[in-house]
């Protein structure tokens, strides 16, 4: 995996995932597959297989689950759980994710 114009804290894991113009606090993970961009992962955050994270904040402690696809523009009909702020950012918690 590789971080590219991202800061990345001690005890992270990127292990063959993609992460760009991010920021993973102490002890987040991100997992095989995985793309993160312009997003922000708090403590203890981890990224499952073959997620898609985009202009997104995943609270502190939350688990994404394989295949996950969070940020971005949704297709037409598609359910939103997760809270999208007026400037385009996801906001994610671990209530959201069940």
């Amino acid at each position: 995996g590789h971080a590219v114009d991202s800061l990345v804290a001690g005890g992270c894991i990127v292990t063959g995932a993609q992460v760009r113009a991010s920021v993973l606090f102490v002890n987040a993970r991100v997992e095989t597959g995985s793309v993160v961009e312009r997003s922000l992962l708090l403590p203890g955050v981890r990224v499952g297989r073959n997620c898609h994270i985009h202009d997104a904040v995943i609270d502190e402690g939350c688990v994404i689950p394989d295949g996950t696809h969070i940020g971005g523009v949704p297709p037409p009909g598609a359910p939103r759980p997760y809270h999208l702020t007026p400037g385009g950012v996801t906001l994610v918690t671990r209530e959201m994710l069940g």
